[in-house]
């Protein structure tokens, strides 16, 4: 491939993502048909395309904001956030990092935190699979023989679907609302929430979690033992009940392996 097809490309890809760009010159001009309103064609489906796969990814928001407010700021988004990959469930990964810095965005500062938690979601989607133990296998493991130790030193590999997502809006109760799962007289603005989402079988589950839950999971993924990571939750929350929390995590289909500590 020679430098001049290179930049030829280059100047083309450009130009349809940016509407204020002239039309590059290698287009072909016909004396009945303009090539700028030719060319037209291929940028409003190039912004349409990457809009559909934006609100595809954070309907919540679009719920949130409305869709005028949703469409224009795609607009903006995708010409400061390019698509880097030709798979359209991809794009999108800025955009609560985008909705932060926005300033018609600024009296909606939870957006960037409710757009983080659907990326989060869409992720869980299209995780890798992998079967969820139940709390039964946790006592055949230690039941099997004399070498399993002490449960305090057991770690467990979570599942990989599972993401951790923390904020001072109440981003559960807010995705819940848009998503007509959860009312609107159940958000508390005043809240901060923590996040659980997680795919543990084919429908992604996302949950509102307790600050040592919240803890205590992030130990896990951290790679702590059971003890430490029991330690850390009941830092962050002086209730935290071990027991509880234990069966809830294979309840919830959050452990996929349990390991041996080797320290």
């Amino acid at each position: 491939m020679t430098r001049r097809l290179l930049d030829v490309q280059a100047d083309f890809i450009e130009a349809l993502q940016r509407p204020e760009a002239p039309v590059p010159a290698s287009i072909a001009v016909r004396a009945d048909k303009p090539a700028k309103k030719r060319f037209d064609v291929y940028r409003n489906n190039v912004a349409a395309g990457l809009t559909q796969a934006l609100r595809a990814t954070y309907p919540a928001i679009e719920k949130l904001v409305g869709e005028a407010f949703f469409a224009a700021s795609a607009r903006i988004y995708l010409e400061r956030h390019p698509p880097r990959s030709p798979l359209l469930f991809r794009y999108g990964e800025a955009f609560g990092d985008f909705l932060d810095s926005f300033p018609p965005a600024a009296g909606t500062p939870y957006l960037g935190d409710v757009a983080r938690l659907e990326w989060a979601r869409l992720q869980a989607h299209h995780a890798a699979d992998a079967e969820p133990l139940s709390i039964d296998a946790l006592a055949a493991y230690l039941a099997d023989g004399s070498e399993r130790g002490d449960i305090g030193t057991l770690r467990f590999a979570l599942h990989p679907s599972l993401d951790l997502i923390t904020s001072r809006w109440p981003i559960v109760s807010l995705w819940a609302a848009s998503a007509g799962q959860g009312s609107s007289d159940d958000v508390d603005m005043k809240r901060a929430e923590r996040a659980l989402v997680i795919r543990p079988s084919l429908a992604v589950e996302t949950r509102a979690l307790s600050p040592g839950a919240f803890a205590f999971l992030a130990g896990l993924r951290g790679d702590m033992t059971l003890q430490q990571a029991a330690i850390e939750a009941s830092e962050a929350e002086e209730t935290f009940d071990l027991a509880e929390h234990l069966q809830g995590l294979f309840a919830v289909g959050a452990v996929s392996a349990i390991n041996k500590n080797t320290t």
